[in-house]
């Protein structure tokens, strides 16, 4: 029997979450034996299963050569079962089936990353999240499906690592210079947290003792080049197992953790159980060779995958409409353990940064979707902003509400009740309500319905009654998909300043508590309200949503001197920068008189820089070109954001004259004892290098040149280059070439020098055309895909110019090769209904074009959701 199944895949076919139902037969425990050769790939599965409900016994399979099938010791015949391009059905089967199955797959071949597949030279791995098991064999590939895993890898000596999840077992000789390794996972779990991997890698070995006492090896997969930097990722995965043990009362439960880094990966990293496959890009860190923020990045990554260890795989989501329960709480877990690492209130502002640069744009635009959708065609469409970093937030509005200590018990209820459980929401929130005993069912509808709450305040001041009344009121934009969108809980957290001194005013706790007002937050749960603060001789200036308390658009009649008084007196770091980012928006997008800004930050800037330089360089952020276009629904000019914006930079550096080299000469990022502060001032050294080249003298070039070459850190190295290349310095084609030179047999260093070309603010089409034609440069590594696009999307101007064709090219091209890579990279162009005329409708003429071009479920939805504004 030699049967392939040809994919042919309806682009519309719609999943619902209503219509799920329960796996007719669940698997007991999997044997894998999964044979490596040069030219393809046996595998053979043993699976015990025992009926759950009526139903026909169905395995998921795709892109599956199958050579034989057993049941109970029978082998079928092709009139036994029914196979077609997605699953293999076997009507009338027992209620309790041992099936044995084999089949052959290409992962030498397979383009798509996902499943078994070649990730470079000598390196086989996997990526089954969310439905990639199903291309390595026939299963019930849904999460819902959990099985205790035995699994032996077979292959050729040159490739002397051999791994999958859980303990190894027993490894050994196979005969023709070929080897084998037997690894067993006690965890029953689903199968998209299987893992393996076949190549020839080094390892950075280390170990931790966990709280109950139990020896962990700890081992970092890499090229024998890139061990050295593994340290940072190491120390981070310790940390994060110490870190979860004190936070959360959860250690680790196996004997060995193992993390392989490789390049051709779509994702950041995947949590697979025991067993992570990262990204280069999240786990090797370097100050040489990485920024500041990678390394920041890597750290948050190791602790995301780590954390899931708990909140994602000991207790896992039902069906992938549940994804933000496992998504949402681990990057909420991951940013609380970020905070320990640097400035608390720069992380909450990085974090804000990233929701309002990518999730607000994504809840106004045609791929809105609730946190937990109710319908997909292509469930990789929804790993998502709105997945991953509004379901952050609900859970940071939720533990805001209950506080610490509450939100423990909440959480300990959770892994007490769901250990081992395939879960949903609806279970999620119980649990916490449960043990917190407080009730937040409400906080459901946050899951349930797209878009980002408007939230309208209005501050009223009485003198002769010393009263001081709030007025709120929410909405939300109208949904074709969603017409009964209802209220939201929205913990507003504020605070009160005497406007005439600038301190924070102590308000009388019993009326506060009598008005809703608890710990300084009040739960806004009703389409309005209002809060009346009582004995105030003066009009005081309110900060609402301190630390960004809720993921709402907050409009409130602050006047532009109050905005800055915040900026100088607010005493919470983030919503110094939030009033910074409103008064820069009226600014940019409504004509506002920046003067007021200007002298704010001159008051401000040299105490700052003085206790939190790291909280100083996120107050000279000015809002992108686009997140600015973003907050423009018609008529969008991308060319007058940009005029606007560099017109305001450059009157800002102008107006801080000599402040800036003074500042410059006086940072020293070696002086500084810890990474968080040299971090700090590393940002404020190359923020006021690019200040001084705003400032027309040539001789900050010469400077610049100098930090270039003298510096052994790549954030100090890369701020000198970027202004060098920016400004067509005399010295940028040098730098740029060192800079290669030095590089290129490092991936993620090359990637920074791709992006900056990319991202030069004047860049042509021959730029990226020459960037995508360079030796360096592959298609194949989404990693360098993203360098490019990544950088070319940094400038609105060309994205929506000559970038119109380069993102439809690659979305074209990737549509077969790699189609997950290929759907995301479409979405830059999401919001081309906003553009001015003629650029709208030329743009939808293209993006309409492409449409017969593609046939992939995940290019197909994004775009026929694109054009359905």
């Amino acid at each position: 029997m030699n049967i392939a199944a040809q994919p042919v895949i309806e682009a519309d076919q719609t999943v619902y979450l209503k219509d799920y139902q329960k796996p007719s037969f669940l698997v007991d425990s999997i044997n894998l034996d999964i044979q490596l050769f040069e030219d393809h790939t046996n595998v053979d599965s043993t699976l015990v299963m025992k009926r759950q409900t009526a139903g026909d016994l169905v395995l998921l399979g795709r892109d599956l050569e199958l050579k034989s099938i057993i049941l109970n010791g029978q082998a079928l015949t092709e009139n036994e079962y029914q196979l077609d391009a997605e699953q293999l059905v076997i009507a009338n089967a027992p209620d309790e089936v041992i099936l044995n199955i084999a089949v052959q797959i290409h992962p030498e071949t397979n383009t798509q990353l996902e499943g078994l597949y070649l990730a470079g030279e000598g390196l086989f791995v996997t990526q089954n999240e969310p439905e990639g098991f199903r291309k390595i064999t026939f299963y019930p590939d849904r999460p819902d499906v959990l099985s205790e895993f035995t699994t032996r890898v077979e292959a050729d000596k040159k490739y002397p690592v051999l791994l999958a999840n859980g303990n190894l077992l027993e490894k050994g000789e196979a005969g023709e210079g070929r080897h084998y390794a037997i690894w067993q996972d006690p965890t029953k779990k689903p199968s998209y947290l299987f893992a393996c991997v076949i190549g020839d890698l080094a390892v950075l070995k280390d170990s931790y003792v966990t709280s109950e006492g139990r020896q962990v090896a700890l081992e970092i997969y890499a090229e024998e080049k890139d061990i050295p930097k593994c340290h940072i990722a190491m120390e981070a995965l310790k940390h994060s197992m110490r870190w979860d043990e004190e936070h959360y009362g959860r250690p680790y439960d196996l004997d060995n953790y193992m993390i392989v880094a490789t390049s051709a990966f779509n994702m950041g990293a995947m949590e697979n159980k025991g067993l992570n496959i990262f990204n280069t890009s999240c786990v090797l860190a370097d100050e040489e060779y990485t920024t500041d923020a990678a390394i920041m990045r890597v750290q948050s990554v190791i602790a995301h995958e780590y954390f899931h260890n708990w909140t994602g795989n000991r207790i896992t989501c039902r069906d992938w409409f549940q994804l933000c329960l496992k998504e949402g709480l681990t990057v909420f877990r991951d940013q609380s353990f970020s905070e320990d690492l640097q400035s608390a209130a720069v992380q909450r502002i990085d974090d804000v940064a990233v929701l309002k640069a990518h999730q607000f744009p994504e809840d106004s635009g045609p791929l809105s979707h609730p946190p937990r959708p109710d319908h997909f065609v292509e469930i990789n469409n929804f790993y998502t902003a709105t997945v991953y970093e509004k379901g952050a937030e609900i859970n940071r509005m939720m533990a805001t509400l209950l506080g610490k200590e509450k939100f423990r018990q909440g959480t300990d209820e959770y892994f007490k009740r769901h250990d081992g459980q395939a879960v949903t929401v609806e279970d999620w929130v119980a649990a916490l309500s449960a043990g917190s005993g407080v009730d937040l069912s409400e906080f459901l509808i946050w899951y349930n319905q797209p878009g980002t709450p408007k939230l309208e305040a209005k501050g009223e001041y009485d003198a002769a009654a010393q009263t001081y009344t709030l007025s709120l009121k929410q909405s939300l934009k109208a949904h074709p998909k969603y017409p009964n969108l209802k209220a939201v809980p929205i913990p507003v957290a504020l605070a009160l300043f005497d406007a005439t001194t600038g301190e924070q005013l102590t308000l009388n706790a019993d009326a506060l508590v009598e008005n809703g007002v608890k710990d300084g937050v009040y739960l806004f749960d009703t389409d309005s309200a209002t809060i009346q603060f009582t004995g105030l001789k003066a009009q005081p200036v309110v900060s609402l949503l301190r630390n960004f308390s809720a993921p709402v658009d907050l409009v409130f009649n602050y006047s532009d001197e109050d905005l800055a008084f915040l900026l100088q007196y607010e005493t919470n770091g983030f919503n110094q920068w939030q009033a910074t980012q409103t008064l820069l928006e009226r600014i940019l997008l409504n004509g506002h008189d920046a003067d007021i800004y200007i002298q704010a930050m001159k008051q401000t800037i040299p105490n700052v820089i003085q206790h939190d330089p790291l909280l100083a360089s996120r107050l000279f952020d000015v809002p992108a070109e686009g997140y600015l276009g973003s907050r423009i629904d018609s008529d969008y000019s991308p060319v007058k954001v940009q005029e606007q914006r560099n017109a305001l930079m450059s009157t800002l550096a102008r107006e801080l004259g000599s402040f800036c080299k003074e500042t410059y000469l006086s940072l020293d990022p070696s002086a500084q004892k810890d990474f968080s502060q040299a971090m700090g001032v590393r940002a404020l050294k190359n923020i006021m290098l690019s200040m001084m080249a705003r400032q027309g003298d040539e001789a900050v070039f010469e400077l610049a040149y100098q930090q270039y070459q003298s510096t052994g850190n790549m954030s100090e190295r890369l701020g000198a280059l970027r202004v060098l290349e920016w400004n067509d310095a005399p010295q940028a084609e040098a730098a740029l070439t060192d800079f290669y030179m030095r590089f290129k047999d490092e991936a993620l260093s090359m990637d920074q020098w791709f992006m900056l070309q990319a991202a030069h603010p004047k860049a042509t089409a021959e730029t990226i055309a020459y960037l995508t034609q360079h030796p360096d440069y592959d298609l194949g590594v989404p990693n360098r895909i993203r360098a490019v696009s990544g950088g070319l999307n940094a400038n609105p101007v060309n994205t929506w110019s000559f970038g119109v064709q380069h993102f439809i090219g690659l979305a074209k091209y990737l549509d077969e090769k790699n189609p997950i890579v290929g759907s995301r990279l479409l979405q830059a162009l999401s919001r081309w209904y906003t553009l001015a005329e003629p650029q709208r409708s030329e743009v939808k003429a293209e993006l309409e074009a492409l449409k017969p071009q593609v046939k992939s479920k995940n290019v197909s939805e994004t775009l026929n959701s694109m054009l359905s504004v």
